[in-house]
């Protein structure tokens, strides 16, 4: 299965007509904004594999998948080329990874069994983000910098000058970036739509044909693309509304 992440705040800051000189400090917290970004993709597509190792199906883990290796993992299209050249032009992108295999038919629960793995990606992310948000509490420093920090935490140059000689700040923004993408990918591939994770879930509760899965998810992803453009603004409102949660954890 295919999971496509959104490239969204970055491409705000790297606009063709937009681009300025960063001081070092911006450079490194993009560097940490990207590497986040790789590694929270490959964590959720590690999670599918071992859920479905843990209900019966060895595919990915004799297919080399249940590493860290970003390599066996990245799609050069889906995760570089593609994001990068939208991101360039639009400002806003989308990307894959490449799909962690696994054989339905080798699971031990078959009517759940689709939707237990698919949810295994999501689920790590929301662990991981509620984790950090839990860390991002404890760490001492004024609730108003936090604020500060939350507000403009992907303002390169704004939140490098306010977390600059401050290692409790330094340690919050990169929690802040972790449960960012964590949340960003585990409500977006939630949502009940091919290929998305929550179509498993949707087909398990609601079964359909065999025959109308197929033609889903086939033309899933064109029809992703039509809902995301025709309700952008729910789309929008759902996941900032989720984003809120987790942060105000760290208040």
């Amino acid at each position: 299965m295919y999971h496509i992440y959104c490239v969204l705040a970055i491409g705000e800051h790297l606009k063709t007509s937009q681009i300025k000189v960063m001081d070092l400090n911006s450079i490194v917290l993009i560097g940490f904004y990207a590497f986040i970004l790789v590694y929270t993709i490959i964590i959720h597509e590690v999670a599918h594999g071992f859920v479905a190792l843990w209900l019966g199906d060895s595919t990915a883990k004799y297919a080399d998948r249940l590493n860290f290796n970003p390599v066996k993992h990245i799609d050069p299209w889906g995760s570089i080329v593609v994001p990068l050249f939208m991101i360039l032009t639009t400002g806003f992108a989308f990307g894959w990874a490449k799909p962690v295999p696994y054989n339905p038919y080798n699971l031990r629960n078959q009517k759940w069994g689709p939707a237990l793995v698919a949810l295994g990606g999501p689920g790590s992310n929301i662990l991981i983000a509620l984790i950090f948000a839990f860390c991002a509490n404890t760490i001492a420093i004024p609730a108003s910098v936090k604020m500060a920090i939350i507000s403009n935490f992907n303002n390169w140059s704004a939140v490098s000058a306010l977390i600059s000689g401050s290692m409790g700040s330094i340690f919050f923004e990169i929690s802040i970036l972790i449960i960012f993408w964590n949340v960003i990918l585990a409500f977006f591939n939630l949502i009940p739509f091919p290929p998305l994770d929550g179509s498993k879930l949707l087909f398990a509760v609601f079964p359909v044909r065999t025959e109308v899965m197929i033609m889903l998810e086939q033309y899933g992803f064109m029809l992703l693309l039509v809902f995301i453009l025709l309700f952008s603004g729910p789309l929008g409102f759902f996941l900032n509304f989720m984003l809120n949660l987790f942060f105000g954890l760290t208040i």
